[in-house]
């Protein structure tokens, strides 16, 4: 597959959507687009677990989607699943089915991170970024809202409300009730209330609207004679007298009114109603940005390497006030020990990405020293498993959190978590790296190298270094015990040569 193509899967709670796009420049030209009807949200039972039908639709689609993607090597295709999956108590167990049938991996991305990329996907459509806009997208079980200006967003909120949600809560079989409306209009502003006064003391000169409810609104809107230019309280009036009118989903005939967007059109007419009042909204446009182009342009800042989880992990750094020099140097040597470990491997044979994220746990691994020194590891982890990360999936997030967590102290705590087999490689260079840099100063070439063994892995250091270094030879004494612990030998060999010398870390 060329590598100008890329393609971004969306899980949303309503639909799943496969988009894929030819990268021209620092442009993405979105050519072939897939919509399945999954409405995973409604399989989301009062325990928060999905049950088998919708599980089946999810596996059913996501199975048509591989045959679209079997040639797409894996850095062009990113999949990414929304509010129905970060809630869901069984997600884990359908995650493994859903990789198997697509082919690629899935993360789950939290709800402001949704939120950014939404704004992305938006931004591009625009003709005229530069003015500060509010956009609005109402999905199957949460709405995104976002204020921002160019590219960038100022203010970003998920709210755990959507048109799949609200419909089968609100409107039960399809009734369409005076009180079915006051309800959920009443619930959505009670949502609204979290972030009313903020949007609107931010502001914009432009409200838009994206995804599947608020394009079905445009279009029944405007193909009935109900409004023009888009989406209007008037109009959004004059629709809801029609509903009760017709008094049932069912009965509700309507120009520009998709059969797969009725059983979720009143839920969606609902929250639009309310946010049109708790922001004192008059008129709303749309755009055919969405998360998958969000999705997409994300993807084309890391193939230019202009990856956002850079710049997050640079900004917490400052946030944290984290000792540069000392995370530069462990993540230094945490690299060169990764390096001498692959030294035999030709460069296309590396894990794809590995030393990427072992330079981000090592730049992080002592984020937790803001909030105290005891267990700052343990504060460290639960940072960076919880803090808004702009670019990193949840996944991507509890990955750093366990190497973090592990760069110090007991290694028996792990075997009780899913650690994959290259987490105890980053794992170990990381600790070995920390325990080279304890003294928190330069010492210009790494006196270790790391060499896998038949049963483990094997530490290389000079002899003579060695004996000047007692405290360091004590502790990778200790490291070697750590590791027979848990199963996975390391030994401490003594050989004289001329140690490698220590990698800059990539900006």
């Amino acid at each position: 597959m060329s590598p100008e193509l890329v393609c971004a899967v969306d899980l949303g709670s309503n639909s799943f959507r496969l988009m894929i796009g030819r990268i021209v420049g620092d442009q993405i030209y979105p050519f072939d687009d897939i919509k399945e009807p999954v409405r995973l949200a409604a399989g989301l039972g009062d325990d928060k677990l999905l049950d088998s039908a919708s599980q089946a639709r999810a596996i059913e689609a996501l199975r048509r989607f591989n045959e679209r993607l079997r040639s797409f090597s894996p850095d062009a295709v990113r999949a990414v699943a929304t509010n129905t999956l970060r809630v869901a108590k069984n997600t884990q167990t359908f995650l493994a089915a859903a990789q198997e049938a697509l082919g690629f991996p899935i993360e789950v991305i939290a709800g402001r991170e949704e939120a950014r990329l939404i704004y992305v996907g938006v931004a591009h459509t625009l003709p005229d970024p530069s003015r500060q806009q509010l956009v609005v997208d109402i999905g199957g079980g949460s709405t995104e809202f976002i204020i921002g200006r160019n590219f960038e967003p100022l203010q970003l909120e998920s709210l755990y409300m959507g048109c799949v949600s609200y419909s089968l809560r609100y409107f039960p079989d399809g009734q369409l009730t005076r009180a079915g409306f006051r309800d959920a209009e009443l619930a959505a502003k009670q949502q609204l209330e979290l972030i009313s006064r903020t949007y609107r003391g931010c502001g914009w000169e432009l409200a838009v609207g994206s995804s599947g409810s608020a394009k079905a609104l445009c279009d029944v809107l405007a193909l009935n004679g109900l409004a023009e230019g888009g989406i209007t309280r008037v109009g959004l009036e004059k629709l809801r007298q029609l509903m009760l009118k017709a008094g049932h989903i069912d009965r509700l005939k309507l120009e520009g009114l998709k059969a797969d967007r009725v059983p979720v059109f009143a839920g969606g007419f609902a929250i639009m109603s309310a946010l049109f009042d708790a922001l004192a909204v008059e008129q709303m446009v749309f755009s055919d940005g969405a998360l998958r182009l969000g999705v997409l342009y994300d993807l084309l800042g890391r193939y230019h390497r202009h990856d956002l989880r850079d710049a997050t992990v640079t900004n917490f750094l400052q946030r944290y006030q984290v000792d540069r020099g000392q995370a530069e140097r462990v993540a230094a040597a945490a690299l060169q020990l990764w390096t001498s470990l692959h030294a035999t491997h030709e460069a296309a044979d590396l894990p794809d990405g590995e030393n990427r994220f072992l330079a981000w746990a090592s730049l992080l691994h002592e984020v937790g020293l803001s909030v105290a020194h005891a267990s700052y590891h343990k504060h460290t982890a639960y940072i960076l498993s919880n803090a808004d990360m702009p670019g990193f999936s949840r996944r991507d997030q509890a990955r750093l959190a366990r190497l973090a967590l592990a760069h110090r102290g007991k290694l028996e705590r792990l075997e009780v978590m899913a650690v994959d087999e290259a987490d105890w490689v980053l794992i170990l260079c990381l600790r070995l790296a920390v325990i080279l840099n304890r003294a928190r100063s330069d010492h210009g070439q790494s006196p270790l190298r790391l060499v896998q063994a038949r049963k483990g892995y094997s530490v290389i250091a000079d002899p003579a270094w060695l004996r000047e270094s007692p405290l360091t030879a004590a502790a990778l004494k200790d490291e070697e015990l750590q590791w027979q612990r848990v199963g996975r030998p390391l030994k401490l060999h003594l050989k004289r040569g001329a140690p490698a010398r220590v990698e800059r870390v990539p900006e």
